[in-house]
Order: structure tokens, then C-alpha cells, then sequence
């Protein structure tokens, strides 16, 4: 009896969990009101979103993620001379250009996704440590039962953010980044780029259209697709047919909208606070014989063409449009997104409900 009632409690430990779980990646309101940040860490996070526009450095950054226990890893040298923007170059010798304005985005936090992740997520300070050999700031970002989510190193002296990581369930980070070396010396103007870096380029995979544009990682020229849409330009897209969502399962909300040059593909960009999620939208159909060498998923009547490598990449179609996902974050939430992307008549909020249960039974680890 004693082991049956243990089992008993296991289970509906489990249960518990599992629909807290549920209420979390579908946005229970119910469960944000329950976060509470530490204004002083908040603050903080806020300060490195300045420094990386005003601080000089040089130095190395890397991102390293992992997905069924393997890791890949990427490692570039950066400078930044403030107002000059930033400037990169790859180990196999790419080099490249982000404007200023990329310049949070490419070290911690833009001012968008800051206000995400004190919506969805409790913001407190940790022990001050070391890291790159300098004194640190300590801040996490906290689910709704106090398990850290995310955790980020703030330079003491200069503010700029060090290094990040995001943490899943278990406790295991999923993406780590940061600075590996670091000098706050400033460095010698150079000419600022034309180009876009080499090799930069990206063609939409299995789309009957498929022109080049520029892809979503961290080592790319911002303004290779032209302005962001405003509230207006986006309405209108909407109102041509353009399936634009404004959430999609995990919280992760609509916060960017931009165009390539010459009316093309759109790109939009999604976030809780801490996972980023880029979704690509061209008109066209999606031509499977492009897609050897991708893995097939069929589920519900919705095939997705998924691959994994230092970033994953998940591929669908529907309703004359090809959607291509592009994110950091595990093939589950990849899979996820591109799987609930509108494709026939059906309400999107009821699509979302159901994206959720399925999200959730893949355990996101950054919800």
C-alpha cells in the first residue's frame, strides 16, 4: 500500500506539473501575474541594453546550442567602435557588418524583447561572479515556480552584457553566448562595408520562388531588408492576405516585421524574452524535390521538412504561402512554430490552442 500511494503521488505530481506546464506555453494570465521582477535587476538589464551601444570593445563572441545531447558551436571575432556599428569576422574568414542600431540585439537585449521577458518571466539578481577574467553582475530570468529559465552576466565596471545562457527544464542550459575574450580598448576606425558579409546569403529551401535574402542570425547586416514595417504597413500586408500572426504557442509574440527589398519575402520575428524565433513568409508553393536531405514530419495532415545544425530550421506551406523557421532555440520549438502556421480557413486562435497542448507535451524549455 505504502508503494502505491508513493506511485500515487508521483503521478499526480506529474499531472500537476504537466498542466501547469500547459497554462504556461498558452499564456495563462493567471500564471504571469504571479512573476514578480526585481526592479533593481531589471534595471540592470536595462543598463546593458545601453552599454552595448556605448561601450568600445574588441574581442571574441561564440554561441554554442544543443539539441538530443549534441552541441555545435560558432565563433567569430567582433569590434565595435560606438556609432560606427559592428563589425565581424568568422574563423573560415567571412567578414561582415551590423549598423548600430543592431548593436542590443547583437550582445543581450533590444527594449522589445526586454519588455517580453518581464511579461512572461520573473527577473531577479543572482550571486555576482567572474567571467572573461572580469567582475560580474549575476541576473536570471524565472518560470512561474522560481526555476531559472535564463541567466546573464553583466560586465560590474561598463554594464555590457558578458554572457548568456538559456536553461531548460532539467536545469541544462540549451543556448549558451557570450564573449570568450574581451578588450575594452578602443579600436581603429575602419571603412564601414557595402556588401552584405559572404556567404550571408539565403535561399528559401523547396520554394518555387525562392530568392536570396539575408538570414536571421546574429552575424547579419540588419538593414539588408530594408525598414520595418509599421503598424500600417503591416495591416496592409494583412489585408492582401498575408498571414502575418501576432502569437504564436509559447507566448512567443510578434515584436519586428520587415520586408525584403523589392516587395518579397517577409520576415518576422518572435519572442518570449528569451527565445528567438525567425519566421520567413513568401508566396509560392513548396517544391519537395528541394528538400532532399531534410527530414519529414506528417502530423494532422501538415507536413514539416526540418534540419538541425547550429541553428534549426523547419519548413511548411499552406494557403499559396512557404513559411521558413529559423531559430536558436531546440527542433521541437522550430517544428512547433512551423507546424501552426496558418494554412486553411480555420480560426488561428483555435490552431493556437492546439499548437499549445501539442508544445507543451514537448516540454519547451523556455516557457
Amino acid at each position: 500500500m505504502k508503494g502505491h500511494g508513493r506511485r500515487c503521488a508521483v503521478l499526480a505530481g506529474a499531472l500537476a506539473g504537466a498542466l501547469a506546464l500547459a497554462g504556461l506555453l498558452s499564456g495563462d494570465p493567471a500564471a504571469v501575474r504571479r512573476l514578480r521582477s526585481d526592479p533593481a535587476a531589471v534595471g540592470l538589464l536595462h543598463a546593458a541594453t545601453d552599454a552595448a551601444r556605448r561601450v568600445p570593445y574588441e574581442g571574441r563572441r561564440f554561441l554554442t546550442t544543443w539539441n538530443h545531447s549534441k552541441s555545435a558551436t560558432s565563433e567569430v571575432t567582433v569590434t565595435h567602435r560606438p556609432g560606427e556599428g559592428i563589425r565581424y569576422r568568422s574563423a573560415a574568414g567571412g567578414a561582415g557588418y551590423r549598423p548600430e542600431t543592431a548593436a542590443g540585439g547583437t550582445t543581450g537585449f533590444t527594449a522589445r524583447t526586454l519588455a517580453l521577458l518581464t511579461r512572461n518571466y520573473a527577473v531577479v539578481r543572482g550571486p555576482d561572479t567572474a567571467i572573461c577574467g572580469r567582475r560580474a553582475r549575476v541576473v536570471e530570468a524565472r518560470r512561474a515556480d522560481g526555476s531559472p529559465a535564463g541567466r546573464f552576466w553583466l560586465d560590474q565596471e561598463t554594464g555590457l552584457m558578458l554572457h548568456r545562457e538559456l536553461i531548460d527544464a532539467t536545469g541544462h542550459p540549451v543556448i549558451v553566448t557570450g564573449f570568450s575574450e574581451i578588450s575594452f580598448t578602443v579600436p581603429a576606425a575602419e571603412p564601414v562595408p557595402v556588401a552584405p558579409p559572404r556567404g550571408g546569403l539565403l535561399r528559401f529551401p523547396g520554394s518555387s520562388v525562392g530568392d536570396p535574402v539575408q538570414t536571421a542570425g546574429p552575424e547579419t547586416a540588419e538593414s539588408a531588408w530594408g525598414e520595418r514595417l509599421d503598424g500600417a504597413g503591416i495591416a496592409g500586408l494583412r489585408g492582401r492576405g498575408w498571414p502575418l500572426p501576432e502569437v504564436l504557442p509559447g507566448r512567443l509574440t510578434l515584436y519586428d516585421v520587415r520586408r525584403e527589398r523589392g516587395g518579397g519575402a517577409v520576415h518576422l520575428s518572435y519572442s518570449d524574452g528569451l527565445a528567438a524565433v525567425s519566421v520567413f513568409v513568401q508566396r509560392g508553393t513548396l517544391d519537395e524535390r528541394g528538400m532532399a536531405g531534410w527530414r519529414k514530419t506528417v502530423r494532422g495532415g501538415r507536413t514539416v521538412y526540418r534540419r538541425e545544425s547550429l541553428r534549426r530550421w523547419a519548413v511548411s506551406a499552406g494557403k499559396g504561402y512557404v513559411y521558413t523557421v529559423l531559430t536558436d532555440a531546440p527542433q521541437s520549438t522550430a517544428e512547433a512554430v512551423a507546424m501552426n502556421m496558418p494554412r486553411g480557413s480555420e480560426p488561428f486562435g483555435r490552431r493556437l490552442t492546439r499548437g499549445a497542448r501539442r508544445l507543451a507535451g514537448k516540454v519547451n524549455p523556455f516557457d
